[in-house]
């Protein structure tokens, strides 16, 4: 005769398939790349113009069709990496803050007007921005 069942192995198939539901889900999680839903299928869009980061975790790309929030101290910021400009790129306006001439590939809420991920980034001469008639003086 078998011996009775003990509570462990009464449960063992029961913790056998929470392991391997709980292995799955690290496995998946693993994989997400952390972007958001709506943008996986988005498009990229290239869209050049003013740079600005005016103050810690604040930041906005201005190009011919307005203005494109990037990021908001304390809340939502798009994924990437923002362009990096070297001094003669770069006008300081408040401390080290201020703006600069980029062209970044992004995906983005057109209704929020956000930019939800950055795929590249790249800092442009001033004048690129300054000749663009398209553009406004920042």
């Amino acid at each position: 005769m078998p011996p009775a069942p003990t509570p462990l192995r009464r449960h063992a198939r029961h913790l056998a398939l929470g392991a391997a539901l709980l292995a799955c889900a690290v496995a998946a999680s693993a994989q997400n790349t952390a972007v958001p839903s709506t943008s996986r299928a988005a498009p990229l869009e290239n869209r050049c113009g003013w740079f600005h980061n005016p103050t810690p975790g604040n930041a906005t790309l201005t190009d011919r069709d307005g203005e494109w929030v990037i990021a908001t101290q304390g809340g939502a910021s798009a994924e990437g990496d923002w362009p990096v400009f070297t001094d003669a790129q770069w006008t300081k306006t408040n401390g080290h803050y201020g703006h600069g001439c980029a062209c970044m590939k992004v995906v983005v809420d057109r209704r929020e007007q956000r930019v939800l991920r950055i795929a590249s980034a790249t800092a442009k001469p001033l004048n690129a921005c300054r000749e663009d008639r398209a553009l406004a003086r920042p």
